[in-house]
């Protein structure tokens, strides 16, 4: 997929392209973001000949962000507020931004939001695009950050899409350093991709920079990680390191937990738990074996 280095700048309004010919182009910082935000939150239905529509339902509290949508949307759209009893609260106020250009919305299932059911099916954009703008926006649609019970810095996206989520990891790896697993949680086959510390600072300063779009209450939650700091006595975990291919094949060879240790420069309790894992199918064996 076509990707642009994280080094734009967001337009200021008065320069924001709001013509047709200008819609949803990615490489705007802006549109990126909310084309991260639609992809995550927004849904887009169709009906018979040229009728659909793409609807975003939020809180009432992050409405702003909707009118955002709407002045660089260059078709008319509506906001409108509803009030429902939902399972956590009696009477629940949101704002919905419905458009129904058909233009506007062959744009987006061009670029990648599907109709209909799209939580799994969904992929960062193949042309090139503002990368960290969009993922901005994704993590406002469907991540977290703040601070967690314990007090420390967390950065989290909670996403079905397999591309989204080994996307983040990759990106959020070269920011961080902090490598990340791509795999489902078996209750319910999500994704929770999870930065805490120093590698939550570093992936909230870098995401939330300056004047850029965002909802208001995650960018102050992205300034307030900067405050922590590490408590003198708190050690710092070595990075893990991963298994390979190659030395998984070198354990299989060796069905020795000791002689592998030795030759692979690992612990012998850890040599064990891999074997262990490899010939009980819990890990895939190398292609070739």
């Amino acid at each position: 997929m076509a990707e642009r280095e994280p080094n734009a700048v967001p337009r200021a309004p008065e320069q924001t392209r709001s013509t047709a010919t200008g819609f949803m182009d990615l490489e705007n910082p802006e549109y990126a973001y909310m084309f991260g935000f639609l992809q995550a939150d927004g849904h887009l239905s169709g009906g018979t000949g040229r009728k659909g529509r793409m609807t975003v339902e939020l809180s009432a509290r992050d409405v702003d962000i909707l009118r955002e949508f709407q002045r660089l949307t260059p078709y008319n759209s509506s906001i409108r507020g509803r009030t429902r009893a939902t399972n956590f609260a009696a009477s629940h106020e949101s704002s919905i931004w419905t458009l129904c250009a058909l233009d506007a919305r062959t744009k987006l299932n061009e670029l990648g939001l599907p109709y209909g059911r799209k939580s799994r099916t969904i992929a960062p954009p193949r042309v090139p695009f503002s990368q960290r703008d969009y993922l901005r926006g994704m993590i406002d649609a469907d991540g977290s950050l703040g601070f967690t019970a314990k007090g420390l810095p967390f950065v989290s996206l909670t996403t079905a899409s397999a591309a989204v989520s080994t996307y983040l990891c990759s990106y959020a790896g070269k920011i961080t350093g902090a490598e990340r697993s791509t795999r489902r949680n078996t209750r319910d086959g999500i994704f929770n991709i999870l930065y805490t510390k120093e590698a939550a600072q570093k992936l909230a300063a870098h995401l939330y920079y300056p004047d850029c779009l965002s909802l208001d209450r995650k960018r102050t939650a992205a300034a307030s990680l900067g405050t922590w700091s590490r408590p003198a006595d708190m050690r710092i975990a070595p990075d893990r390191r991963r298994w390979t291919e190659p030395e998984d094949r070198v354990l299989l060879a060796l069905k020795n937990d000791a002689a592998a240790a030795k030759e692979l420069g690992r612990t012998e309790k850890s040599c064990y738990i891999r074997l262990w894992r490899l010939r009980t199918g819990k890990t895939p064996l190398p292609a070739d074996i």
